[in-house]
Parts: structure tokens; sequence; C-alpha cells
């Protein structure tokens, strides 16, 4: 039985699962009764719009209209700001709600409502988002991010890795591009160039970027003309310590606390909307090595952390500098 709980929009709404829950699926501890053949399959739906009463009405009864079981559900409306989001994930059945169906449903309850995103993804039956790895010398997120996709945590097709560095073929990162068939280009930068027009022809196809410690500062024409976002990993806990040189400001300053953010990138360095952020506790006895040594960690778990939460539609903009992170 699915509950539905519409709240007036004087207050702020934050509907999930883990906390303070209004909209409420199914008691915590409770099992769904969902069915167990194997044809059902997942999808999910994210839907930005202006507040309206019966939203969460008309979402329900689309999904339910076509046999499908809504497994959870986050909603969340800010104060005074007549905005609605939400994320839904669902079961269904593609024999009686076929891909192009499911589109042309969820297109007439963004059409009522006026939505400014509703977007629908079905994992197991979408392409795979296509990206490229943006790094520099520093290739411990690189690292990383290659052995996360090799062992299937990363829902991603990497094209190909591009670097301002010139690696040599036997190293383990070279090795690993060549086993796996992905292309490395090794664009040497200067001042006066930085090859954006080639770095541009090169990820023309890809979804979206990732710069895994890529040290070179994207111009606003290449983000205009790429159009679509990118990602960024900073070893530091934005807002403090932009720039370079994070883990020396944060060990200089004194800190008790060390991070690193995963935010988009836009014109102004360091400053785009926060997707993730991750914390570990220094003291007086750590010195620069390990203060770098624990940041290296943090950026890591970050920026895959990041990259999974974008590909599962958990990231939606809002206001002009922030996001909500379902």
């Amino acid at each position: 039985m699915v509950l539905i709980r519409r709240v007036s929009s004087a207050f702020p709404r934050v509907f999930a699962f883990a906390n303070r829950s209004l909209y409420s699926l199914n008691s915590p501890g409770e099992s769904l009764d969902l069915p167990t053949s194997s044809s059902f399959t997942h999808g999910i739906h994210v839907f930005h719009c202006p507040d309206a009463m019966g939203i969460v009405a008309k979402l329900s009864e689309c999904i339910a209209s076509r046999g499908g079981n809504i497994l959870g559900a986050d909603i969340f409306v800010p104060e005074n700001k007549n905005v609605f989001y939400s994320r839904s994930q669902f079961l269904f059945d593609p024999c009686k709600w076929p891909r192009m169906q499911m589109d042309e449903d969820f297109l007439k309850i963004s059409k009522t409502f006026n939505a400014w995103k509703s977007v629908v993804r079905v994992p197991d039956q979408d392409p795979k988002y296509k990206i490229a790895i943006l790094a520099s010398k520093q290739d411990h997120c690189l690292v990383d991010l290659l052995h996360q996709w090799q062992g299937g945590k990363l829902p991603v097709e990497i094209t190909c890795v591009i670097s301002n560095h010139d690696r040599a073929p036997n190293t383990h990162v070279m090795r690993f591009l060549e086993r796996h068939g992905i292309a490395y280009h090794y664009l040497h930068t200067y001042n006066d160039n930085k090859r954006e027009g080639e770095i541009l022809e090169l990820v023309k196809n890809t979804d979206f970027l990732v710069l895994a410690r890529y040290m070179q500062v994207l111009s606003g024409n290449f983000l205009r003309s790429y159009r679509n976002d990118v990602i960024n990993i900073h070893h530091g806990l934005l807002p403090s310590f932009k720039g370079s040189n994070p883990s020396k400001q944060a060990f200089n300053a004194g800190v008790k606390l060390i991070g690193a953010t995963s935010h988009f990138v836009t014109e102004e360095l360091d400053a785009g909307p926060i997707i993730e952020q991750m914390v570990e506790r220094v003291s007086h006895r750590d010195n620069l090595q390990s203060f770098v040594q624990k940041s290296e960690t943090l950026e890591k778990q970050c920026l895959t952390n990041a990259i999974k939460s974008y590909c599962e539609l958990r990231v939606l903009p809002y206001e002009e500098n922030r996001t909500v992170v379902f």
C-alpha cells in the first residue's frame, strides 16, 4: 500500500527514508511485497518543477498504472522557494511498460507541471555514460578510477584519458590502458596554449568529463563550447584553501579536519556547486607528508562517490551555486 502525505509549503521538507520521512512507502524494517520475476528491472526518475499540489500523486499513479512498484522516493521542497525536487526508484516489467512509452508518460507529467527537468533512466537498458578523464602527473585518482571501472563499480564507459604529462609506455597506467583498449592522449600545454581546441575535439562525443587531478584551469570558452558537465576533485575542504597546494595551506593553518571536495567546474576557480565532501581528523602529531597521504585517500573516495551519484541521477541544481544530492 502506498501512503502519500502532502505537507504545506510553509515548511522546508526533505523526504527520505534515512531521516524524518514524511513520505512513507513502507515502514522501517517492513519488507516490500515485490515481484521477484527476472523479467522485472529497475528504473530511476528525477523531477524538478515549480511546487504544486498533486505532484507526488501523479508520479505515483504513473508508475502504478503501468504495473510498477516504487522502491524508494526522495522529495525536497525548500522553504519559501516554490520549487519541487524528487527522485524515485521503481521496479517494472519492460514488456508491460516499454521504454518509449515510459518516456511519453513522464513527458506528459512534465508538461502538466511545467517541469524544468524530468529525466528517466533504466540502467539495464540505457547506454552507459561516456566520459573522458583528464589527469596530470599525479595519478592516484586516475589509477583508482580505472580500477573501480575495471571492477564494474563505475557505471560509465571511459572513452579516453587526456593528460599534459607524458607517461612512459611501461608504466602501470599505460599498460592498463593498452590492455583495455583505452586511448591515451598526451597534449603538452603552455601558458598561452592549453590545447583546449584539441581537447574539445577528443571529448565531443562524451556525456561529461572528470578531472582527476588535472592541474590546468579550463577556460570559460572551453566550458561554453563543451556544454556538458565537468566534475573536478579538489584536495581540500572547499570553500577553504582554494587554489594550489591546499594540503600545505591546511597544514600551516593548523586545522584539525582535512577534506576533499568534488564539485562541478565553473569559470571561477574551485567555486562550482559541490557534489560530495569527505573529511578526516588530523592532529598536531601529523606532518605535511601524512596530511598529503590522508588527503589522497579522501580524494579517491570523494571523486568516486561523486561520479556514482551523478550517474545515478542523485544530483540536481539548486539555486545559483548549490546542489540537491539525494
